[in-house]
């Protein structure tokens, strides 16, 4: 057997102070890496708490239209709501919802109103805007809310002898908030001879 010409290293027997040293050694150098990473290393740790604070800051869905006082002289009869469309209608980032609603009648068709309903601060639904009047004299046959724009279908008599059961006329109105109000637009009517 040959003996080395070179003495034994020191580092070729590790002993336990070694490996401690190397331990001690290697978790500095983690703990530096650790505060010294850039900004978008920590994008996947922050994105958590910003979608939870993205879904709490959600707006909350639009009022409903059960338990709302609407503005209708029915004789103590009970009303009924005969179409309703939701959507932003200001441009705040919150639904609100429109509403047709006319008093509950055996035969005929009464009159219909036509309101908007927003949340109050403490969530609750309430009346901030009545687009059509009973006092008209028009039911509406169709309701729709788009692009913050309400467009109805109302329905007419065009004299007092024609039964209040079959309007012959219809027109299409549009309402749109502009300027801190809702502002009515026609698009066309035309006579229907019934609906």
């Amino acid at each position: 057997m040959q003996t080395s010409a070179v003495p034994d290293l020191a580092h070729t027997h590790a002993r336990p102070v070694h490996w401690l040293a190397t331990a001690a050694a290697m978790s500095a150098v983690v703990a530096v890496a650790g505060l010294l990473q850039p900004d978008h290393a920590r994008a996947g740790q922050s994105g958590a708490r910003e979608t939870t604070t993205a879904a709490a800051a959600a707006p909350a869905p639009a009022p409903d239209a059960d338990g709302v006082a609407l503005p209708l002289e029915c004789g103590g009869g009970p009303t009924v709501v005969v179409g309703q469309a939701a959507g932003d209608l200001d441009g705040d980032g919150g639904p609100e919802t429109v509403v047709a609603a006319r008093c509950e009648a055996g035969s005929g068709t009464p009159p219909s109103g036509v309101y908007v309903l927003a949340r109050s601060r403490t969530g609750e639904p309430r009346l901030v805007a009545t687009l059509l009047e009973p006092a008209r004299r028009q039911s509406v046959g169709e309701l729709a809310v788009r692009d913050g724009v309400v467009t109805a279908a109302l329905l007419g008599y065009s004299t007092p002898e024609v039964p209040r059961c079959c309007p012959d006329e219809r027109e299409t109105v549009k309402w749109r908030w502009s300027g801190g109000k809702f502002v009515e637009s026609g698009v066309g009517g035309d006579a229907t001879g019934s609906v």
